[in-house]
């Protein structure tokens, strides 16, 4: 488990994250449409099936958001900053 030290620096490495609570990352996508939106799930759900690290993933027309933190450790890890970064990633062109 990260603390908040680290888990600015982390921050500082990414565009648009937030950790709320001190032990989530969160941020949240939008899209022109569902299709676009349901796409992006999909490879963010094959890269945290590959990183095998699962986030909370909510999403509808036109937006997606990303919950991500490591439920074994009770916060937020190393691994949750991969996911996120993955997840920009699927998301950017």
């Amino acid at each position: 488990r990260l603390n908040q030290d680290r888990i600015d620096e982390g921050l500082e490495q990414l565009d648009g994250w937030a950790c709320i609570a001190a032990h989530h990352l969160v941020k949240r996508y939008d899209f022109a449409n569902f299709v676009d939106a349901q796409a992006f799930v999909n490879k963010v759900g094959a890269a945290a099936e590959e990183q095998d690290h699962h986030p909370e993933i909510t999403f509808g027309w036109g937006y997606a958001q990303i919950e991500i933190y490591t439920h074994s450790a009770g916060g937020i890890t190393a691994k949750d900053f991969q996911l996120a970064a993955a997840a920009d990633k699927a998301y950017g062109p």
